[in-house]
């Protein structure tokens, strides 16, 4: 197939490479335009830019798609289909409509369910059992066209957000090849999506990441995972006189009877934070501007002693579920 590629992040590279081995013909890539980065705010291309721009494939980088020449010059790429992961800008009926086959997009859960711009986190958040990806022929709604396949794959107790994108990735890199192949054969029926049991995956607020002692030890283990490595998970704790904002970066479940922030050292030198339900059992910390540490190690430079009642934030955004 002649082929435009619509894509930004890293979760997207794969794919675009699966697309160049399978021989598919890529007219033209599209992707963020290069952002000031670092201390020097050089800029900083897109890893699809890089990507592209390795395997010797046309860029662009449009501010907006929202243009009559950004318009013309698509349609101008007489396509047969294109292929959309992670791009980041809402393509507008004109580009939706310009390709023979349409749109077809890698999203990264099981749809209907998490639509949106955080599937992963959100269904580690959640607690699913399973996720996945799933290609579709994009419509103007958010994550709302026909289905056309999908892949599974479990969640396991030990699955963070990163290692979650990076099996869904390869798995979209392998699924939009088998899409495209049925494409072209007409051996795939789009299955429209049903809004019964459909959930919105709001996109993550740094905010998000600060731990209320009183909610369940298993909601907050959860949020840790969800949140690795971006936003982060931490929670506040006095120290010399005020209060510093320390990082958790692994965390497991433990018993725990006493008020939600109360700590106690276990006997193996970890930390265990009570919590309205069972005790979070600190394994990795890290202080700014310090290295990560083993917990155990950790509490050998900083003083949080048996009976520490840490605080809970007196606010906490709620993640919505629904678009709006």
């Amino acid at each position: 197939m002649k082929l435009a590629f619509l894509g930004t992040s890293d979760f997207a590279v794969p794919a675009l490479e699966a697309l160049v081995e399978a021989g598919h013909e890529i007219a033209c890539v599209y992707t963020r335009a290069p952002k000031p980065a670092g201390r020097g705010q050089q800029e900083r291309k897109t890893p699809v830019h890089k990507t592209a721009a390795s395997l010797g494939l046309p860029v662009r980088t449009p501010r907006t798609l929202r243009s009559d020449e950004e318009a013309a010059a698509f349609e101008a790429l007489d396509l047969d289909a294109a292929v959309v992961v992670s791009y980041g800008h809402i393509l507008p009926k004109g580009f939706l409509e310009a390709p023979v086959l349409g749109c077809i997009n890698i999203h990264g859960s099981l749809l209907p369910r998490w639509r949106g711009a955080a599937p992963i986190h959100r269904a580690l958040l959640a607690g699913d059992a399973e996720t996945g990806v799933t290609t579709m022929r994009m419509d103007e709604g958010l994550d709302t066209g026909p289905m056309l396949l999908a892949e599974r794959t479990p969640i396991s107790a030990a699955d963070t957000a990163e290692t979650v994108h990076d099996r869904l990735a390869d798995l979209g890199a392998t699924l939009i090849v088998s899409t495209l192949d049925g494409l072209m054969r007409r051996a795939i029926e789009p299955v429209p999506q049903l809004e019964d049991g459909a959930t919105y995956a709001h996109k993550l607020g740094k905010e998000e990441g600060l731990l209320d002692w009183r909610q369940p030890a298993a909601e907050l283990e959860r949020k840790v995972r969800a949140f690795h490595p971006w936003p982060g998970t931490w929670f506040d704790a006095p120290h010399a006189g005020g209060i510093e904002r320390i990082k958790v970066l692994q965390a497991g479940l433990a018993l725990a009877a006493n008020a939600p922030g109360t700590v106690r050292i276990g006997d193996d030198g970890y930390p265990v934070i009570a919590c309205g339900n069972g005790g979070l059992r600190l394994l990795k910390l890290q202080r700014a501007g310090k290295s990560a540490q083993s917990a155990d190690a950790f509490l050998r430079g900083f003083a949080m002693p048996a009976g520490t009642v840490l605080p809970s934030p007196s606010v906490v955004p709620l993640p919505q579920t629904r678009p709006g």
